[in-house]
C-alpha cells in the first residue's frame, strides 16, 4: 500500500491534479510531465536525428516488448494498433464462419465490439446478446448461450456503461470448453491491477492507451495467442503487416508470422514516444499497489453514495475503477461537478466517476460532497 506522502509525490506529476479533482480517468487519463517529456523526446529526435526512422522503429519495438511484459505475453503476441477498432477488425474480417457462426457477448460491451460483429453478419455470423441483471451478466448465461457452433465471444473486462467486473477466466473456461475463442476488451481495465493474459486464457486482447495506461488517444494494443496467429489471414492488411517490412515488394504479399500481421499502416510515431513513459510509471509505482489504491476510493465512494441514498449502476462486488451513479439529468450533474471543478463524464443515465492511483480520499470527499448539493437531480435509491 502506497502512503500519502507516496501519493502526493504521484500526484506532482499531474498538472491537472492542482486545479481539478479528476475523476474522468475512463474517458482519458490525465497527463503527467513524464508524458510531456515523451512529446519533447520525440521532437528533438525528429529536429537532430541523421536517421529518425531508425530510431523511431526501435521506439515502436521497444514498446512491444514492454507492453508484452505488462501483460505476461511474448513481443511477437502484441500488434500495436491505432485504436480498439483497428485491433478488433483483423481479427474479425479473419474469421470463417462456416459450422461455427456464432458470436456471443454481453449488453454491456462498448458500442465498437457490438458494431464490428454485427458488421460481420454480412459473412454469415449470427450475433447473439445476452441481457444483464442488475447491472451484471451471471456466467450462467454464458453457459446457457455458447455452443458447439459458437465462433468467438467477446467480453468487456469492466463495462463503460456501469462498471461490471466479468469473470473472464470463468467465461474463457466456458468458452474453451465448447471450443469457440474468447476476445477481451480490456479499455475499461488496463492499467489499474496486474494483467496476466496467460492466466486469463484469452485469445485475444486488445486495449488501448488513452484511459488507465495515462497516454494519448491513436495508440492501442492488440494481443493474439502465438497459436492462433498464423491461422488467420485478414484481408485488412499493409506493408507494415509484412514478414520483411523493408522489401518494398509490391507485388508480393507475405504476411509476418507474428502478430504484427495485424497491423494496418504506418506506426503512430508521436503517441509511442508518449506512450514508453506512461508505461514507465505505471511499472515504477507497481501495479500491486495501484490496484490497492483504486479499490480503497472505490469502496469509500461506493459507501458515500449509498450513505448519500443515490441509486448506483455499478454491482457492490466491483472494486474500481468505475462507479456510476444514476441521475435524472446525468448530463446536468456533469455540468454542475464541472462548476466545482470535479471532472467526470456520463453516460446514458450514468454519472461516471473512475478513480485511479493518483486520487485520494479528500477527492472522493470532494465528489461525495457536490453530489449531496445536488441530490434533487439524482435517482435515490
Amino acid at each position: 500500500m502506497l502512503t500519502d506522502q507516496q501519493i502526493l509525490e504521484l500526484r506532482s506529476h499531474f498538472p491537472i491534479l492542482r486545479e481539478k479533482t479528476y475523476l474522468y480517468n475512463c474517458s482519458q487519463g490525465a497527463l503527467s510531465d513524464a508524458v510531456e517529456g515523451g512529446i519533447q523526446s520525440y521532437a528533438e529526435s525528429w529536429r537532430t536525428s541523421s536517421d529518425p526512422w531508425g530510431e523511431w522503429v526501435g521506439a515502436y519495438e521497444a514498446l512491444r516488448a514492454e507492453f508484452a511484459r505488462f501483460i505476461n505475453a511474448q513481443p511477437d503476441e502484441v500488434a500495436i494498433v491505432t485504436s480498439a477498432s483497428a485491433g478488433i477488425n483483423p481479427i474479425a474480417n479473419a474469421i470463417q464462419f462456416g459450422e461455427r457462426n456464432k458470436v456471443v457477448m454481453g449488453e454491456y460491451e462498448f458500442p465498437t465490439m457490438g458494431h464490428i460483429w454485427l458488421a460481420q453478419r454480412s459473412r454469415g455470423a449470427v450475433v447473439k446478446f445476452l441481457d444483464g441483471i442488475d447491472n451484471a451478466i451471471p456466467n450462467e448465461h454464458f453457459e446457457r448461450a455458447i455452443d458447439d457452433r459458437t465462433a468467438i465471444v467477446p467480453v468487456t473486462q469492466v463495462s463503460f456503461v456501469n462498471g461490471f467486473r466479468s469473470d473472464v477466466a470463468a467465461i474463457s473456461r466456458i468458452a474453451h470448453a465448447n471450443g469457440a475463442l474468447v476476445f477481451l476488451d480490456g479499455y475499461q481495465d488496463c492499467g489499474t491491477r496486474p494483467l496476466d493474459v496467460k492466466a486469463l486464457d484469452v485469445d485475444f486482447f486488445v486495449t488501448g492507451t488513452l484511459k488507465y495506461l495515462l497516454g494519448p488517444p491513436g495508440l492501442a494494443f492488440l494481443y493474439v495467442r502465438r497459436e492462433l496467429i498464423e491461422t488467420l489471414t485478414p484481408t485488412m492488411t499493409s506493408w507494415m503487416s509484412q514478414r520483411d517490412v523493408f522489401a518494398f515488394r509490391t507485388k508480393h504479399l507475405d504476411p509476418a508470422p507474428a502478430a504484427r500481421r495485424f497491423e494496418t499502416g504506418t506506426p503512430a510515431i508521436p503517441n509511442i514516444y508518449m506512450a514508453r513513459p506512461a508505461l514507465d510509471f505505471l511499472v515504477g509505482v507497481g501495479m500491486e499497489n495501484v490496484a490497492r489504491q483504486i479499490e480503497r476510493l472505490t469502496r469509500a465512494f461506493h459507501q458515500g453514495a449509498r450513505d448519500l441514498g443515490i441509486e448506483s449502476k455499478t454491482p457492490e462486488s466491483s472494486v474500481g475503477p468505475l462507479v456510476v451513479l444514476r441521475a435524472k439529468d446525468a448530463a446536468a450533474v456533469v455540468g454542475r461537478l464541472t462548476a466545482r471543478g470535479i471532472v467526470t463524464s456520463a453516460r446514458h443515465d450514468g454519472v461516471r466517476f473512475a478513480f485511479h492511483v493518483y486520487n485520494t480520499l479528500e477527492d472522493v470527499d470532494t465528489a461525495l460532497r457536490a453530489l449531496k448539493d445536488n441530490l434533487e437531480l439524482m435517482v435515490r435509491a
